[in-house]
């Protein structure tokens, strides 16, 4: 089994009514998710993270919150070899709302919080999600 790590960034802004939006991305094959990537050679996490984030948004001005930190962990196979993937989350806060997305995605979006629950894809972003939400509450 082929173990693989990446970082992210649950990514946050204040809209101009006050309210908070979530950005995603969309990657081929449909799937919406937060900003993502595997992990270089002497990294550290939040390197990594700030790194993609960078690279998928073009998105680098953003304050890190303190202790917050999420990760998922899961299954999926790859030319025919099973790949163990733990991705771990932070959380961060922009004030920049244009986006220059990277070749890897289709498009982007500013949700609030109910609509990126539901545009989410998969079950544990969805948790991820959640725990931000009570982390900010």
């Amino acid at each position: 089994m082929i173990k693989e790590k990446s970082c992210g960034v649950v990514l946050y802004r204040f809209a101009d009514s006050g309210s908070v939006e979530i950005l995603l991305l969309h990657y081929p094959g449909g799937h919406w998710d937060f900003p993502k990537g595997h992990m270089e050679e002497g990294e550290k996490e939040i390197q990594t993270a700030l790194r993609e984030l960078e690279e998928e948004t073009g998105i680098k001005n953003v304050k890190i919150i303190d202790d917050f930190r999420g990760k998922i962990h899961y299954f999926f196979v790859r030319n025919g070899e099973t790949i163990s993937k733990i991705v771990v989350y932070f959380l961060a806060e922009t004030k920049q709302k244009e986006v220059t997305i990277s070749f890897e995605h289709q498009n982007y979006e500013w949700l609030l919080y109910d609509e990126a629950l539901k545009r989410l894809t998969f079950d544990n972003a969805k948790k991820i999600l959640k725990k931000v939400k009570q982390f900010l509450a």
